[in-house]
């Protein structure tokens, strides 16, 4: 194999579906999406439809995530054509994930979920703080949170999971620690735990700029990640990421096939893929969008070949946010380097530090460095 030609992507692909609807924005996203009011929702979902049958070709997909936006703001009958389009191409999906807005989803829409062969709900609950709700911008309460997931579960969805912000101002360890406990309270498989952070031109961003809110001391922030890791350890979840925990055999498949930097399609409004040894992201504007699938054209905006160099950083960078991090056999197998030789330096700093552990042929974070990953990551981002 050349240096710089891509490996085969033998292996089948992840399917990631981007719906760019919304009832509102919340205060702190910055991922692409709009209100669905004022849009032609039937012609955006026969667009979408449309780029997923460019994909026939491709044998098998491995796991499905439908993400936005929210999808559940898509009319009961547009999601189902969306998703009995994929299905009928891909019957076998190992995983199919819709993510879900508390509040949103009903029997109706449930039910159409599982009929559709979707095994996989992820909640954007948040927080179960009704003041933490209303800074971030959500417009589900507290209630709208436990029903939603028990309607889930009562119908039978075995795999669920919820994302939860911490770090939100006004919080304190005490009120992180009744939101912890009140997730585990669901009897759910999956928990995502993310810091807040302030996206540049998201309002929770200017508010903070203009000092109309305050970020929480990062010694607090700190021990609000501690706290989570060790109190869903001691509930049964084990971090299995950076910022993910689940239940034993209940990992989101779709998101490790990321993390191991192994290829993905995506489809619809500002979606990226990882596809053929290219990286590219489609146009993040819902009308131009609609108009290049119209006209057979690429909806892609970005396109980067992926040379050699890339793929070793790449493949390095996500691997070690995995709790199992690099396995050097496999990592050497599929970029043609040897990961100890060529990181030899960093590696070095941060073992002396305790930061990185070696053993059993990988190399991972210690649990010390889960907390400053980004800037330990930096150091593997480039050659």
């Amino acid at each position: 194999m050349s240096s710089d030609s891509p490996p085969p992507d033998s292996e089948a692909p992840g399917l990631y579906l981007h719906v760019p609807f919304c009832r509102s924005k919340c205060r702190y996203c910055a991922f692409y999406s709009e209100p669905v009011a004022g849009h032609d929702v039937p012609r955006l979902v026969s667009a979408l439809r449309a780029e997923v049958g460019r994909y026939r070709s491709v044998q098998a997909v491995r796991t499905v995530y439908v993400g936005g936006g929210s999808p559940i703001s898509l009319p009961v009958d547009q999601l189902a054509s969306l998703i009995d389009t994929v299905a009928s191409i891909w019957p076998n999906t190992e995983e199919f994930t819709v993510e879900c807005n508390p509040g949103q989803t009903d029997v109706e829409m449930l039910s159409m979920l599982a009929r559709c062969g979707v095994n996989r709900l992820s909640f954007g609950v948040q927080s179960f703080h009704t003041s933490e709700l209303e800074l971030l911008g959500r417009r589900h309460s507290v209630d709208d949170a436990v029903r939603s997931v028990r309607q889930a579960q009562y119908l039978g969805f075995a795999n669920v999971g919820i994302d939860l912000i911490f770090a939100v101002p006004g919080s304190t360890l005490d009120s992180w620690q009744q939101c912890l406990e009140s997730a585990l309270s669901l009897s759910i498989q999956h928990i995502s735990t993310y810091s807040l952070s302030f996206e540049s031109g998201t309002p929770l961003y200017e508010a903070h700029r203009l000092g109309r809110i305050e970020s929480i001391e990062e010694n607090t922030d700190r021990a609000m990640y501690e706290l989570a890791i060790d109190l869903l350890a001691s509930a049964g979840f084990a971090q299995y990421e950076i910022s993910n925990f689940a239940r034993e055999g209940f990992e989101c498949v779709h998101n490790m096939g990321c993390w191991e930097n192994r290829p993905y399609i995506g489809i619809g409004p500002s979606a990226a893929s990882y596809w053929l040894g290219e990286r590219t992201a489609n146009v993040a504007d819902i009308d131009a969008y609609i108009r290049r699938i119209e006209a057979g054209l690429p909806a892609t905006e970005q396109r980067q070949q992926s040379n050699r160099d890339d793929r070793i950083c790449e493949t390095a960078v996500l691997n070690m946010r995995t709790r199992r991090g690099v396995d050097l056999a496999d990592f050497q197998r599929r970029t043609g380097a040897d990961f100890r030789k060529i990181f030899e330096r960093p590696l070095r700093r941060y073992e002396r530090e305790g930061l990185i552990e070696t053993g059993a042929g990988r190399v991972c974070l210690s649990r010390r460095a889960l907390a400053v990953a980004d800037s330990v990551l930096c150091d593997f981002s480039s050659l």
